[in-house]
């Protein structure tokens, strides 16, 4: 299900039970009840709890988003240091060279097609791929060069495939949703204060009151999903974050 569904749904159907219990309970308590009565000193700790809210969430957001852009960028260096060995791999004999590029498809390949579920299902990364990872580093540790050219290019693939090693292991750490389930908690009871303060305040009663009264709600469930989507680094489907590969790997575009 497409995840702009499923926010829709979510706000569309957490504003209705709200608006709804609002217009039964302004209905059980009739027209004598009136909105004047709320104590003034009731406004001002909605008001500095609906604030410290707004912080809160407000951390929560950034924080998600920090994550999620230091994992993307790992991975950008990751499929950027495999490009860099594919192409300096050129100045290497054909055999020499057709082997390097053969082991960097590999890897990107099973990267892209079955390591990426596994490490949004599961949050860990596959022996296999330490496995073609460790192909690649011995092939190119052993291609001795036999000209200046390919001297020149052989310190900086060494360096490089030691890059991709450092990026897949910062991915693996990345991998897995950022947020404690103690701070989600949080948010969610605190959305449910505020918004249940807000009704407090006796918001129940002309249409233009519930208008205003479901765009904050929506408004809430709107950030609270905004933290939901971003709290996974690499995303929640595979094309969401392995671009960096598909678009310097051609080739692993296609099906597994």
């Amino acid at each position: 299900m497409p995840e702009w569904l499923i926010m829709t749904l979510v706000m569309a159907g957490t504003c209705a039970v709200v608006v709804t219990g609002a217009v039964l309970n302004a209905r059980r308590l009739g027209e004598e009840d009136s909105p004047d009565e709320t104590p003034d000193v009731l406004d001002y700790m909605i008001m500095m709890i609906g604030v410290v809210y707004a912080i809160v969430l407000g951390l929560a957001i950034a924080g998600v988003w920090e994550a999620r852009s230091a994992a993307q960028d790992g991975v950008r260096t990751e499929a950027q240091a495999l490009h860099e060995v594919a192409e300096r791999a050129s100045v290497y004999p054909g055999p020499v060279r057709d082997r390097i590029r053969d082991d960097v498809d590999a890897y990107v390949d099973h990267v892209v097609h079955t390591e990426w579920k596994v490490m949004i299902e599961k949050g860990e990364l596959t022996d296999r791929g330490t496995e073609l990872l460790t192909t690649l580093r011995h092939d190119v540790t052993h291609a001795a060069p036999h000209s200046d050219l390919q001297s020149q290019a052989y310190q900086p693939m060494v360096d490089q495939v030691a890059a991709v090693d450092d990026a897949r292991g910062a991915r693996q750490q990345s991998a897995g949703p950022t947020m404690p389930p103690l701070v989600w908690f949080g948010l969610v009871l605190g959305a449910a204060l505020v918004i249940g303060l807000v009704f407090t305040l006796q918001i129940r009663r002309s249409p233009r009151e519930l208008m205003l009264a479901v765009m904050f709600i929506a408004l809430i469930v709107f950030l609270l999903f905004l933290v939901w989507d971003f709290d996974e680094p690499f995303g929640r489907s595979v094309g969401d974050s392995t671009t960096a590969f598909t678009d310097l790997f051609p080739s692993a575009r296609g099906g597994s």
